[in-house]
């Protein structure tokens, strides 16, 4: 089976890492990747309103802009001494808005999984995780999304942190991109319970026990830490482990429900440097 995966770029330095973080991380499977931007000519919205007919000038510069640029990525990619004859590339220029093109690649194309950078060419402190990804994490719901920071380490992850709460049952196919990665690079999967009690109560106990049916197959390892701030636990202990990458899903209104929408965002990426891995709730 080969592995569709949408690879979003802006040119930048970031979302090439972003790409070659995929490339490293599929390098035993056949994968067809699709390198994906998305282009418009003014980021004033009348003058795009009324100058972005196809055929005229802002288009047309914007739209070889975009098809100049894939070229230029394409050759880096082809050229490069880790060129994997396992590997195919399509390049896509499409004008739209980023995240309408992103979900429309990723029905048209059946897309397994997004990787993208943090940070695009508008690269400042006050948008440390670069706000495509943020909005790409929260709005493209039919996809996981890998997101790789600016300081990430292109190698296939050894530990992966798996934050819970275990307040949540999941379900087998919510998580199946995480047990993937995990059997793939012979990962260990951290699951880090943030303590709010001494004890698990039964709601709790019977969730870790369905968690742990779901990773049966793959290396786990249950954690716990005390801490009033789940994403400052999370951080603490994946610096003092030298994890490699943390997982979680995207859940509405519980734990890290509300982490992409509110100023822990801008706390977890200035201290993670690893790839963040963001699933979906289904029932969603």
């Amino acid at each position: 089976m080969r592995h569709k995966i949408l690879l979003p770029t802006d040119f930048s330095k970031n979302s090439m890492r972003a790409i070659n973080y995929a490339r490293e991380l599929y390098k035993n499977e056949h994968c067809d990747f699709y390198l994906l931007n998305v282009f418009s000519a003014t980021s004033n919205i009348l003058e795009r309103l009324l100058n972005m007919e196809p055929g005229s000038e802002l288009y047309e510069t914007a739209k070889l802009n975009s098809e100049n640029g894939l070229a230029k990525v394409y050759d880096m990619i082809a050229m490069s001494d880790s060129e994997n004859s396992k590997h195919h590339f399509d390049v896509i220029s499409q004008f739209n808005n980023v995240i309408e093109a992103i979900k429309n690649i990723v029905d048209q194309k059946d897309i397994e999984m997004i990787v993208m950078g943090t940070k695009g060419e508008t690269h400042t402190r006050a948008t440390a995780f670069g706000s495509t990804a943020i909005y790409v994490m929260e709005k493209v719901r039919n996809c996981p999304v890998l997101v790789v920071p600016k300081n990430a380490e292109i190698e296939m992850p050894k530990e992966i942190v798996f934050p819970t709460s275990y307040k949540t049952h999941y379900k087998r196919r919510e998580l199946i991109y995480l047990t993937d990665i995990a059997k793939k690079c012979e990962a260990t999967i951290i699951i880090l319970y943030v303590k709010e009690a001494d004890e698990l109560d039964k709601n709790q106990k019977e969730n870790k026990k369905l968690l742990e049916e779901i990773l049966q197959g793959t290396n786990y390892e249950f954690h716990s830490l005390s801490h009033n701030s789940v994403i400052t636990a999370v951080n603490i202990f994946v610096e003092s482990r030298d994890s490699d990458m943390v997982a979680f899903i995207n859940k509405k209104h519980t734990f890290f429900g509300s982490i992409l929408t509110n100023a822990m965002v801008k706390e977890i990426s200035f201290h993670l440097k690893v790839p963040i891995l963001a699933m979906h709730d289904l029932r969603n």
